[in-house]
C-alpha cells in the first residue's frame, strides 16, 4: 500500500483526508505539526506526504525543507496561502506541487495520483536522516556527528550549511544560492564567508581537508557534497 503523511493542524480536515484516502486503499499517517511530522517520516517513511504550510511549531517551508534533505517521496503542499511568491518559495524549496486551500478532493486525489505514478517508493538516507561515510557519520535530525568513533561538535550555520549540499547531493549548488540560503539575501556576495565555513567543515569532517573528497569546490563557481 502507498503511505501518505498527511502534516495538518485542522482535524476535521485531517479526518476527511484520513476518509478519504483510506477509501482508496491509502496507508494514512497524520502529525498536527512540524517536529511530529519529521519524527514520524524518519520512523515511517511515506511515499508521499500532504503538507500544510500554516503549522503551530513551525513554518511548512522549514518543514519542506528538512524533508528534502533525505525523503525523495513526492511532496504535495496543501495551504491556504495564495500569493506566487509563496508557491513559487515552496516550489523551489523542494515541493513537487502545490494545490490552494478549498481544494477540491478529487482534484487533490487525481494530483496525488499522478505525484506518485512519478517516483519510486521513497527511498531514504539510511535510518531516515542519517549519511554515513567512510571518513564521517551525519544524523540530521539530531544534528550529531561522529568521525573516526569521536563526536565532532558543528555549529548551527554549519549543519544549515551541510544541509542544503546534501539535499542537492552531486549537484553543484553556487557561492551565491548558498550564501542566500544559509545567510539570507542581503549576504549573496559575501564569498568569503563560504570560504571560512567549508575550511572548518573540512577540518572536522574530511580525513584530509586539503584533499576533500567529500565537501568538493568548483572554483569561483561553488560546491558539491559527494557521499
Amino acid at each position: 500500500m502507498t503511505r501518505v503523511l498527511v502534516v495538518e493542524d485542522e482535524p476535521q480536515l485531517v479526518r476527511a483526508l484520513e476518509i478519504n484516502l483510506k477509501a482508496r486503499k491509502y496507508e494514512v499517517d497524520s502529525a498536527q505539526d512540524g517536529a511530529a511530522a519529521l519524527q514520524l517520516a524518519a520512523a515511517r517513511p511515506p511515499d508521499a506526504v500532504l503538507l500544510d504550510l500554516g503549522l503551530p511549531d513551525m513554518d511548512g517551508i522549514e518543514v519542506l525543507k528538512r524533508l528534502r534533505i533525505w525523503c525523495r517521496a513526492p511532496i504535495l503542499v496543501v495551504s491556504a496561502r495564495t500569493t506566487s511568491d509563496e508557491k513559487v518559495e515552496a516550489l523551489d524549496s523542494g515541493a513537487d506541487d502545490y494545490i490552494t486551500k478549498p481544494f477540491s478532493m478529487d482534484e487533490l486525489l487525481a494530483r496525488l495520483r499522478v505525484a506518485t505514478r512519478r517516483v519510486a517508493p521513497a527511498v531514504r538516507s539510511a535510518d531516515g536522516g542519517v549519511v554515513t561515510t567512510q571518513a564521517f557519520t551525519l544524523d540530521l535530525l539530531a544534528k550529531k556527528a561522529r568521525r573516526d568513533g569521536h563526536d565532532v561538535r558543528l555549529t548551527p550555520t554549519e549543519w544549515h550549511l551541510l544541509e542544503v549540499l546534501i539535499r542537492n547531493r552531486g549537484t553543484l549548488v553556487t557561492q551565491r544560492r548558498l550564501l542566500q540560503e544559509v545567510w539570507g539575501p542581503t549576504y549573496r556576495t559575501q564569498s568569503n564567508y563560504l570560504r571560512v565555513y567549508m575550511a572548518q567543515l573540512r577540518r572536522k569532517l574530511e580525513s584530509d581537508p586539503s584533499h576533500p573528497r567529500y565537501l568538493i569546490t568548483a572554483p569561483g563557481m561553488g560546491y558539491r557534497f559527494e557521499g
